[in-house]
Formats: C-alpha cells, structure tokens, sequence
C-alpha cells in the first residue's frame, strides 16, 4: 500500500511497512507500535517515557543507568547543544 507521495513508509526498527492505524512517529522517525521497546530491557514504550540516543531508543530509567550515572554521554543529543 502507498503513501500519498507513493513510497511505503518502513519502520525503523523492523523495516517492514507501517500503516497509519499502526503508526507512531518520535525522533522524526516511524515505527510500529508494537516495535517502539526500549533497546536494553525490550520493555514498551510510550511518547511520555522514552529517550534516545544515536538513534537508539531506551527507557527513562535505563537511559539515565547507561548514560548520566556513569557520565559516559560525550556526544551532544541531535539537535541540542552541550551543556
């Protein structure tokens, strides 16, 4: 089935096609519903709950365990500055 600009639109995670009824977009990128996990824990997501970095998406609470507790996070989030 086509969008109405004729490319299927793939989701990030799986790379299969993503219909509107099953569609969830966050970081300008589109997933299924049922693919937007966190990367670490597997466990699902929501709009309110989610961070990403480099793409990858994670929940709140592993984020903050991988990244700001150790203070490995050297990179700048896209589209913010470093502090």
């Amino acid at each position: 089935m086509a969008t109405l600009g004729g490319a299927q639109q793939k989701c990030m995670a799986c790379n299969k096609t993503v219909y509107l009824v099953d569609k969830l977009t966050a970081d300008n990128r589109i997933y299924h519903k049922a693919c937007f996990r966190c990367h670490h824990c597997k466990g699902t997501l929501k709009l309110s709950n989610f961070n990403s970095f480099e793409g990858v998406l994670y929940c709140r609470p592993h984020f903050d365990q991988l990244f700001k507790r150790t203070g490995s996070l050297e990179k700048s989030f896209e589209g913010k500055n470093n502090l």
